[in-house]
């Protein structure tokens, strides 16, 4: 599986203008990701001055913006912690979207901590349930994905997880292959043969990627995480991260899956 986050909540156009702000512009980038290979669209919104937003409205618009031109691609809403406070980061779930990003613990951020308390954690997790939103675990350290071992034991978290290793962020997880792969052996001593995926944060998206294909894991890519191509060049678009990652894939022998052949990996419907 392929993942793209299509715009995250710090990239603009001033740092790249292929990032797309607006929600018709999400929808058109999203589209052409989607036909390069993409099966799942990580989404937050924003604001019409480009600031983080958590705006069930704008939510509403990109998910059936989406699902018009992207069929059967799932849709994953963001619950992160810089588009809003407290509960309102979940006020979009009410829309039920086949997936959300949940990050079950605190870290380091480059200027600021990125705060996720038990009591919203749990709250957010309970919102996913009561509404079949299929959780992806945001794994920026080892022990969240511990934390999830213990909320799948209590229940907040059912069928099996699906764990996202968020590598290359300042001040949190750097990129070290040996980690990563302790990481990969923690997920399967602790819930089997799960799905898992990996997110490399700016110069280290293609490294991620390659590892990721290589180990049997899926992929995220997108101008949320990365807006270059490489050190020189910036990237033209969405859709050209996603072909970066097929071609990865396709050097190691892994066929992409389809939005169907996602949703049955992931044990959604179709």
């Amino acid at each position: 599986m392929i993942c793209v986050a299509i715009t995250g909540s710090l990239p603009k156009k001033s740092d790249n203008p292929a990032v797309p702000i607006t929600v018709p512009e999400q929808i058109e980038s999203t589209q052409a990701a989607f036909e390069a290979g993409a099966s799942v669209c990580h989404a937050h919104v924003r604001n019409d001055d480009e600031t983080p937003s958590a705006d069930p409205e704008r939510f509403a618009r990109l998910k059936e913006g989406i699902e018009k031109h992207c069929p059967g691609m799932l849709i994953q809403f963001s619950t992160g912690g810089r588009s809003g406070a407290g509960r309102a980061r979940g006020g979009m779930l009410s829309l039920c979207p086949d997936m959300a990003s949940l990050s079950v613990g605190s870290n380091n951020f480059p200027n600021r901590v990125y705060e996720n308390p038990p009591d919203l954690v749990s709250w957010l997790a309970q919102e996913m349930k009561s509404r079949a939103i299929k959780p992806e675990v945001e794994a920026f350290d080892l022990s969240h994905i511990l934390q999830a071992k213990s909320m799948v034991d209590k229940g907040e978290i059912t069928g099996p997880p699906y764990i996202q290793f968020v590598m290359g962020v300042t001040n949190a997880m750097p990129a070290d292959r040996d980690v990563f792969n302790y990481y990969i052996t923690t997920v399967k001593r602790l819930f089997g043969d799960v799905p898992w995926c990996a997110a490399g944060i700016g110069k280290h998206q293609a490294e991620l990627n390659r590892w990721a294909a290589q180990a049997g894991g899926h992929l995220r890519t997108g101008l949320e995480d990365n807006i270059r191509m490489d050190r020189h060049t910036l990237a033209p678009s969405n859709a050209a991260l996603v072909e970066r990652a097929v071609e990865i894939c396709q050097e190691n022998g892994r066929r992409i899956a389809s939005p169907t052949e996602a949703r049955r990996i992931l044990g959604l419907g179709e």
